[in-house]
């Protein structure tokens, strides 16, 4: 959020000087709730390894041992644990009947007033109406939102008129770089297919 105000106030025409009390949050060493620990939500922990954050994360299964110790991760069984315990929490899941809407009234109510929760997975696993509800009344600090539902959001959309979060248009993977190797990953798992071999990438392997 102050990275987004920051822009503004510094190219802004009104801008006449910069408010020293004017504060962000500190990520160092606050604690990372990662929902969904993937090959993605694995590599946000690295990432957040760098930051020395505490890191939790809620999954089906938990990950090996010396994985967790990797990145010095802890697992909760429960998802509530890790709302209640989590500075930022991260949605890193596949959009299935089980996670549709994963995020509600009940669970944006378990996080911290100061806490802020990222989506980079898919929108429909936010229930939007209750996070608008959240934002308003100020039940958590901000949200960052990589994807809603749908996208773009409408115009009129509410999520659009809150000044406590920012929105992205589903540009997670938007680099040259990114998009090169997800197409040579598809080439690879065609060529596997014609021949015969083992699909590399395989989604439900058998």
């Amino acid at each position: 959020m102050y990275l987004y105000s920051g822009c503004q106030i510094a190219v802004s025409p009104d801008t006449k000087c910069f408010a020293v009390d004017w504060l962000g949050v500190e990520v160092t060493r606050a604690t990372l709730g990662i929902i969904g620990m993937g090959n993605i939500g694995y590599r946000v922990a690295q990432r957040a390894r760098a930051f020395n954050m505490r890191i939790l994360y809620h999954n089906r299964n938990p990950r090996r041992k010396e994985e967790e110790e990797a990145v010095g991760a802890h697992y909760c069984e429960k998802m509530e644990d890790l709302l209640q315990q989590s500075d930022f929490v991260m949605l890193v899941v596949n959009l299935t009947p089980e996670t549709h809407k994963l995020i509600g009234k009940k669970e944006l109510g378990l996080m911290k007033p100061t806490a802020t929760l990222i989506n980079i997975s898919r929108g429909a696993v936010i229930d939007q109406d209750a996070l608008v509800e959240a934002l308003q009344n100020k039940v958590i600090r901000a949200a960052a939102l990589d994807v809603t539902y749908p996208e773009p959001l409408p115009r009129d959309h509410p999520l659009l008129q809150l000044n406590n979060i920012i929105i992205t248009p589903h540009i997670g993977t938007a680099t040259v770089q990114a998009i090169c190797l997800m197409a040579e990953e598809v080439i690879a798992n065609m060529l596997a297919a014609l021949n015969g071999q083992p699909i590399p990438s395989e989604v439900f392997p058998k």
